[in-house]
């Protein structure tokens, strides 16, 4: 307690937990539908396909966040199309955008005239330095995914289980599937300052999956693995103040710890009930 009240007189410390609070939020939200469709590597292909976009934006001296922001939109709704209409299996159009938006970006930051942008900031996240401008957009997208996950609470619940029990119960799943691709691609971008490319996945996978050890209700699902995204964000940014380790590493590190314990609780605690009803 005593570190985070000499943390929080520093204004970029402040900021930091903003972004820690907003990108928990979207990231816990948006990862139990992800959890729940069992599309967790279209997180890792959204995400490493943004690269493209920010090594394009470098080049052609554009703003790096929007470049990322169109190219993870873009293969976000391209992966929907193609799964929904069959072209090609998900699984390979997700390592098809992840590879070539990889490649784009190395190639386009190796040919960016003059000063050379950090890739390590880029891959594994910086907290500290997210600007004022990244923090307003990930507050309002924050609000947005919240609005959308009580209002349409049950129409994505249900896609995101039996896509046919909810297209027989009247559900637009088209329209459910491509709004959720473009919140997923925009949650994935306005976190990728703080947590990196490379650790983002795991910001959308552990809270869900820590949090279904305990209840299978999606709505407590989603609801509480906000929480432990943001908690993970915070604790994460506090070991790194303490310990000097990079941020997005001391979050996910925390998640991973957390899942042990839980996992590791569970299973004691199931084998009690076990053994008292023999």
């Amino acid at each position: 307690m005593e570190a985070l009240t000499e943390i929080l007189r520093y204004s970029f410390i402040q900021n930091a937990l903003l972004i820690a609070l907003f990108s928990g939020i979207s990231c816990g939200i948006v990862g139990s539908y992800i959890v729940a469709r069992r599309s967790v590597f279209l997180g890792g292909g959204v995400t490493h396909a943004s690269f493209g976009g920010i090594g394009l934006a470098y080049l052609l001296g554009l703003n790096a966040l929007w470049g990322a922001a169109v190219f993870a939109v873009a293969a976000s709704l391209g992966i929907e199309y193609f799964e929904r209409k069959g072209g090609i299996r998900k699984d390979s159009a997700i390592g098809i955008v992840w590879s070539v938006g990889m490649a784009l970006g190395i190639i386009c930051i190796h040919f960016t005239p003059g000063y050379t942008p950090d890739a390590t900031s880029i891959l594994f996240g910086n907290i500290l330095t997210v600007p004022h401008s990244t923090i307003v957009a990930s507050g309002i997208l924050a609000a947005i995914v919240l609005i959308i996950s009580i209002v349409w609470h049950r129409p994505i619940m249900f896609s995101a289980f039996d896509v046919d029990f909810a297209r027989s119960q009247g559900v637009h799943t088209g329209v459910i599937a491509y709004s959720m691709a473009i919140i997923t691609a925009l949650t994935l971008v306005f976190s990728i300052q703080a947590i990196g490319i490379v650790m983002l996945i795991s910001l959308l996978t552990f809270p869900a999956v820590i949090v279904g050890t305990l209840t299978k209700s999606y709505r407590k699902i989603a609801c509480w693995s906000a929480v432990v995204a943001v908690v993970s964000n915070i604790a994460g940014l506090i070991f790194s103040y303490v310990w000097g380790i990079p941020t997005g590493a001391a979050t996910i590190f925390t998640l991973a710890v957390s899942l042990i314990i839980v996992k590791m609780l569970s299973l004691y605690l199931n084998r009690k009930t076990l053994r008292a009803n023999r």
